[in-house]
């Protein structure tokens, strides 16, 4: 894990070894444990590197590395099966110098070439100069877990792990008007038509499952999606194989996921999906013949209606753990707020996202490099809530209204409300109206809002709105899909991300395995909600293995701090106020705005707008 960052260019003068170090001083958080700069001989391939010490903790295994006297790479990221692909390599006359996946990447890619990628079980970013053919080769992991950002012109291709380095050598910071406005009213700045865009002009992101090849030539990136998740496939299978299926994935996800030369912990939730973890992570530790003493890492907020401290304190007795906590406040909040906001580059949809970078704080306050957690099984899996009415419309489009009927009493059993009405209906025989319907929805929200400066409103009305994208939904996998490959996903990733390396830490994901997703997708709908509950096949293979208070309590839970009174914190509403006067200096706001109220609203209430003035402020 690591922060990467490189110059191509044909121009001779450009690359330098100060501008190299000027990318990886801004990196730095990412990677205490050592710093690299490579220039090749002819001056037109530069790169820099910020190393945490995961895999194989010699000098041997720093970077930049070089192989064959023919590449050079950067990475950043972990290979989990990457000492099986190197058995595979050395069978085919391979040798190796380390013991690192950094190794096993460079190995693949001259054996493999592009398809290398295929082969990779991980989470990863990474560049490779090849000096023969003066060809950048770049890649980015199937999910979107580790980011690569990217400027580009005829003369220059600069790339980095975070924007920070591309702005540290003058590439320009300027907002998206579009995105500023999706955010401000729709609360979401990922780009869902085009995921090479970012929350900043003419800066760019290699999307996840894609790989770029670049000729010093053309000075051209050109992207090819590599790998995907095929939401058509349906399988026969009984609940019970489906059950054995997903625990033997579960399995193997988390062993190789527990690779490491450094110590490895957990973060915590009371929820099902980072127990779950929990359980697998106590089933190999089990194998072991020493003592682990292992950690797991958590936020509470005792006294809050939403605070998990009795689940999480269930779960660590079962398993033997040693939990450490941390309870965020408003203070900190204020305290941290413009660090916070420096390590994400781009706004963030509540104060979650704090009580996430606390975690991965205190983690490494207790000497652990390394968090497994049970991130993605939401999207993967239909555990929102949201998700229950696409459900039933794919029972109704089926006519299966029965079985509509039956879990929607078994819904208003488990105290779930679900908003079901004819246009509901409706949507499930008209999909691809329904799509639209959506899109002009969002659309006349946006254009109708009271507080969007009109002078920026004018600015895109009338032109295409390219952050809007709906699917067309005929099945629950549709929408999962579409949450978890295009829209969604990526961006709590990217909290993750931000979040645990800005304390350089690493986080670790067991859900997010190709091959387990895989298997989920081609899974029946009714694997993923049954009988009123959401992740059923998930919780059918934890049942008797964890705590029945976990496995069949319907409500979602996970790192909810107490944002509506935190937003009701003087010191908090004082800044709100702040950003709402810069907003409005800069043209973003209507000055009415300075006299509305502020109304403070917990994390997943819609409508968050003074959250979204506090956070957007503080990004341009």
């Amino acid at each position: 894990m690591c922060g990467i960052a490189g110059i191509i260019s044909p121009d001779t003068s450009i690359i330098r070894a100060d501008t190299l170090k000027t990318m990886s001083d801004s990196l730095a958080h990412r990677g205490p444990d050592g710093e690299g700069l490579w220039i090749n001989k002819h001056n037109t391939a530069g790169f820099s590197h910020r190393r945490l010490a995961v895999i194989d903790l010699s000098a041997a295994a720093s970077q930049p590395m070089h192989y064959g006297d023919r590449y050079s790479i950067v990475y950043n990221g972990e290979i989990y099966n990457y000492k099986e692909i190197r058995s595979d390599l050395q069978k085919a006359g391979y040798h190796f110098r380390t013991e690192s996946d950094t190794e096993v990447i460079l190995a693949s890619y001259d054996f493999y070439k592009e398809n290398c990628v295929k082969y990779f079980d991980g989470m990863f970013a990474f560049v490779i100069w090849d000096e023969k053919t003066n060809t950048l080769f770049c890649a980015r992991d199937i999910f979107g877990e580790k980011p690569l950002y990217y400027v580009s012109d005829k003369n220059v291709f600069a790339f980095a792990s975070e924007m920070k380095a591309l702005w540290a050598i003058g590439a320009a910071k300027n907002a998206d008007e579009k995105m500023m406005i999706n955010y401000l009213v729709l609360g979401y700045v990922q780009h869902a038509a085009n995921k090479s865009n970012t929350f900043y002009k003419n800066i760019y992101s290699v999307p996840p499952a894609h790989y770029g090849t670049l000729s010093a030539d053309t000075m051209q990136l050109e992207l090819t999606k590599y790998r995907d998740i095929n939401k058509e496939q349906s399988i026969k299978i009984t609940e019970e194989e489906a059950v054995s299926k997903l625990g033997s994935l579960l399995s193997d996800s988390v062993r190789y996921r527990l690779r490491s030369d450094v110590a490895v912990g957990s973060s915590l939730s009371g929820g099902l999906d980072s127990s779950t973890a929990a359980w697998f992570i106590q089933q190999q530790l089990k194998k072991r013949t020493t003592g682990t003493g292992f950690k797991t890492f958590s936020a509470v907020f005792p006294g809050f209606g939403k605070d998990e401290s009795a689940r999480i304190s269930e779960t660590c007795r079962q398993m033997g753990f040693e939990n450490h906590t941390v309870t965020p406040s408003s203070e900190e909040l204020v305290r941290d707020f413009e660090k916070l906001c420096y390590h994400q580059e781009e706004p963030f949809a509540s104060s979650g996202i704090y009580a996430q970078y606390r975690v991965f704080e205190l983690a490494k306050k207790n000497g652990v490099k390394v968090l497994l957690d049970g991130q993605g099984a939401d999207e993967i899996l239909g555990g929102y809530t949201k998700y229950l009415h696409w459900y039933l419309q794919e029972l109704v489009s089926r006519n299966k209204f029965s079985k509509a009927k039956k879990e929607r009493m078994a819904f208003r059993e488990n105290n779930i409300s679900v908003r079901w009405g004819l246009k509901n209906a409706l949507a499930a025989f008209l999909p691809s109206h329904a799509a639209l319907a959506l899109e002009k929805r969002e659309y006349s929200k946006l254009l109708s809002s009271s507080v969007i400066n009109a002078g920026l409103l004018r600015e895109v009305k009338g032109k295409e709105w390219q952050g809007i994208y709906k699917p067309v939904v005929t099945k629950l996998n549709d929408i999962l899909y579409h949450n978890t490959m295009e829209h969604g996903m990526e961006e709590l990733l990217r909290y993750a991300d931000r979040n645990s390396m800005a304390h350089g830490t690493e986080v670790r994901l067991p859900f997010l395995n190709f091959d387990l997703v895989s298997f989920i997708f081609s899974l029946p709908a009714s694997c993923k909600i049954n009988n009123g509950f959401t992740k059923y096949i998930l919780r059918k293979t934890m049942n008797g293995r964890l705590p029945d208070s976990i496995v069949w309590n319907p409500e979602k839970t996970g790192f909810e701090p107490p944002q509506k009174k935190w937003l009701q914190d003087k010191q908090v509403q004082e800044l709100i106020t702040e950003s709402k006067q810069k907003l409005v200096k800069e043209k973003i706001l209507k000055p009415s705005v300075l006299t509305k109220k502020i109304i403070p609203l917990e994390v997943h209430e819609p409508d968050n707008a003074d959250w979204r003035y506090l956070t957007l402020a503080q990004m341009i």
